[in-house]
């Protein structure tokens, strides 16, 4: 019995539905040429993982909403303007989610729906802002949102309780939310190439901190605290 099947960095164009074993739990076509996928991949229910990563794929089926098996999907790296509400059915996505490198103009509302998921990437695209029903993601332990285009955040960020890791890179922030003090499980905190001239005092509470990497912000005001976080071990990169 086939559970797995790769056919990653093949050149494929098409791929006959016929092809597919109905007990495939992985398939992996990573690094391929397709523009569509055959409808017969949605009706693999035993799916628990799917690659479709660096295609030139233009639209995801809503009938992906049928793979309620699956933990772990790719779809990083094509050309997707937006993703079906469907996704946001697959209640059983738990370990990790990457729609990096589309062409998304806004984060996908079905997102906020996946209260399990523990890593979200969203990065490299044209999401301007972010839902105040992110609150709804509370397994959420890494979200990657770099090179976006963001303009803020929302309030409802501090609510992420489970957030160990937050990168929000090259973006257009001029300011944070005091609610990001409520992040009390947060390890690593990329604020890199934003627009910040100052930070909410909060951010001193985070007491679990590692990592804070602030630079490439040439007009932020580096608070007191920040002395602080160094004596006690976190790397604070300027």
């Amino acid at each position: 019995m086939t559970t797995r099947l790769d056919l990653s960095g093949q050149g494929l164009t098409s791929l006959p539905g016929t092809s597919l074993p109905s007990s495939l739990e992985h398939l992996d076509l990573y690094d391929n040429r397709l523009t569509s996928v055959p409808d017969e991949l949605w009706s693999l229910s035993g799916l628990r993982v799917l690659n479709l990563a660096a295609n030139r794929l233009t639209a995801i089926s809503p009938a992906i909403g049928g793979l309620r098996n699956l933990h772990t999907l790719d779809l990083g790296h094509n050309e997707l303007p937006a993703l079906p509400d469907e996704l946001g059915e697959l209640a059983g996505l738990t370990e990790y989610l990457y729609v990096s490198d589309n062409r998304l103009t806004a984060f996908p509302a079905a997102l906020c729906s996946l209260g399990r998921l523990k890593y979200l990437g969203c990065t490299d695209n044209r999401i301007p802002t972010l839902p105040e029903d992110l609150s709804r993601l509370a397994s959420l332990r890494e979200f990657r949102l770099y090179g976006n285009g963001l303009t803020g955040l929302p309030e409802s960020i501090g609510t992420l309780s489970a957030l160990r890791e937050l990168h929000l890179r090259k973006n257009l922030l001029t300011s944070l939310p005091s609610s990001i003090g409520e992040l009390s499980e947060l390890r690593q905190l990329d604020l890199r190439e934003n627009k910040l001239t100052s930070l909410p005092s909060s951010i001193a509470r985070l007491s679990k901190l590692d990592k804070l990497d602030l630079r490439w912000n040439k007009e932020l005001r580096e608070p007191s605290w920040l002395a602080d976080f160094e004596a006690r071990g976190c790397m604070v990169l300027r």
